[in-house]
């Protein structure tokens, strides 16, 4: 075991954070089945401390493990086909856009990358593949350094991140191309500018391809807990009633159900209380129901059980100390709210958080005592400025690293110090407006005390 602070986590490397050993799980084609799904739920609370994270790349983080609970999580994890046994295969990270039909070409071409991972070279621990080869791309914004995409002629193109276009690919050859660019990657040095957008190296003539990709609006209904943070509890709860579960980059979950017994929409007498909703979101995205043929599943959001309660999601939650001002918590969550998201656009979604516009989107890290690098709370504090009449997006992280969010927000607040740092139209790792601000101070600069 590798318990590494400062390192990309995986299954096999899990890393130390403040509140124990941090094990990332990528599910197969982001995809757990109810059994699945239970067996993480009881995996998080059994070697855990329950907290179950949603990452920008369709992970689960599992929080609060010791050596002993790690090594039986993920023997227990391999069993169940989600780990793979070869620590180096399963480090390889694959995104894979959620809503994929059986033997469509993202499900095609991310099975076959699957089978001959052991034929990439060994790549920077933040380099990552992403197959978002529907009718359109909906992974524009999250993060990955090689692109299988629809372009704009209707065939798959292979773009290396950082370029507008890309080099269309020979249907069956897709794994070939992808070693091919990932090789010539590390041949060229790349290894040390660490992603692909940051490499300076001219692309090879047969990947300088001149086909834009297509963009699309993922067309699903989500359940978005709070910052990406469920419990074991609630994990379970959700599964209990699906078929499976897909993992999505947004921090959120489809819900598969079986076409031939899924359920009418709750109606608003069977809705839970605000309550009981107590930091879960339901946003649909796109234009409707995708509807369900034996290719494609049903996916759809749905009333969540009493054990759902957010817990880890409020001011008073265990991974951050309250601010100098109480807050009074977020107010009622609304049932369901729209959000599109596509790959050009940041996903806006209804906040479940506060009485900000519709629109507002809020990220914030797990950020103090959790996270060992951050020297402030996040959280509570994200809930606060939520609250407030504030533009977004917003995003507090702990330090500058800056991991709940790569793309600029109007406003960034950085922890450095045990203090907060203000940055306006920029990323965490962006100059500073403002230096060396207490909670208070800052609240009070931005109106939102």
């Amino acid at each position: 075991m590798s318990a590494l602070r400062g390192w990309c986590p995986s299954a096999w490397r899990p890393m130390r954070a403040g509140d124990g050993l941090l094990l990332r799980l990528r599910p197969p084609l982001a995809r757990l089945t109810r059994a699945q799904a239970l067996l993480v739920a009881e995996l998080a609370t059994a070697y855990g401390n329950g907290a179950i994270d949603l990452t920008r790349r369709a992970a689960l983080q599992l929080r609060g493990l010791d050596e002993a609970g790690w090594r039986a999580a993920v023997d227990r994890l391999v069993s169940a086909g989600l780990v793979d046994p070869d620590p180096a295969i399963e480090a390889v990270a694959l995104t894979v856009a959620p809503d994929w039909g059986e033997g469509d070409d993202t499900h095609r071409v991310a099975r076959a990358l699957m089978a001959r991972r052991a034929e990439l070279p060994p790549l920077p621990a933040k380099f990552g593949i992403a197959v978002d080869a529907g009718d359109g791309s909906v992974l524009g914004d999250t993060p990955a350094d090689l692109r299988v995409e629809r372009g704009a002629d209707g065939g798959l193109i292979l773009r290396a991140d950082g370029r507008a276009t890309g080099a269309p690919l020979r249907r069956g050859r897709e794994v070939e191309a992808i070693a091919a660019l990932a090789d010539w990657f590390v041949t060229t040095g790349g290894a040390v500018a660490g992603r692909m957008a940051r490499h300076p190296a001219v692309l090879p003539a047969w990947a300088s391809g001149c086909v834009a990709p297509l963009v699309r609006e993922s067309e699903s209904e989500q359940v978005t807990p709070r910052y990406g943070r469920l419990t074991g509890a609630e994990l379970a709860s959700l599964a209990a009633g699906v078929e499976a579960l897909r993992v999505t980059p947004w921090r959120s979950l489809l819900m598969e159900r079986d076409a031939a017994r899924v359920p009418p929409p709750p109606s608003s007498s069977s809705r839970l209380s605000s309550k009981e909703h107590a930091g879960f979101g339901f946003r649909r995205t796109g234009r409707g129901d995708v509807p369900a043929t034996p290719s494609r599943p049903n996916f759809q959001g749905g009333a969540l059980s009493r054990e759902c309660r957010g817990s880890g999601m409020s001011p008073d939650s265990p991974e951050a100390p309250p601010l100098h001002q109480a807050s009074a918590g977020p107010p009622p969550l609304p049932s369901k709210g729209k959000v599109h998201v596509s790959g050009a656009a940041q996903a806006r979604s209804r906040s479940p958080l506060a009485s900000a516009p519709p629109d507002v989107h809020v990220d914030a890290c797990v950020g103090a005592p959790a996270c060992p690098r951050a020297s402030v709370v996040t959280r509570a504090l994200a809930d606060r400025l939520a609250a407030a009449p504030l533009a977004g997006p917003i995003h507090v992280s702990g330090c500058a690293k800056g991991c709940a969010r790569s793309a600029p927000a109007a406003l960034t607040i950085v922890g450095r110090g045990g203090r907060y740092d203000l940055v306006r139209d920029g990323r965490a790792d962006s100059p500073p407006v403002r230096r060396d601000l207490t909670a208070a101070a800052l609240l009070a600069h931005l109106g939102a005390d």
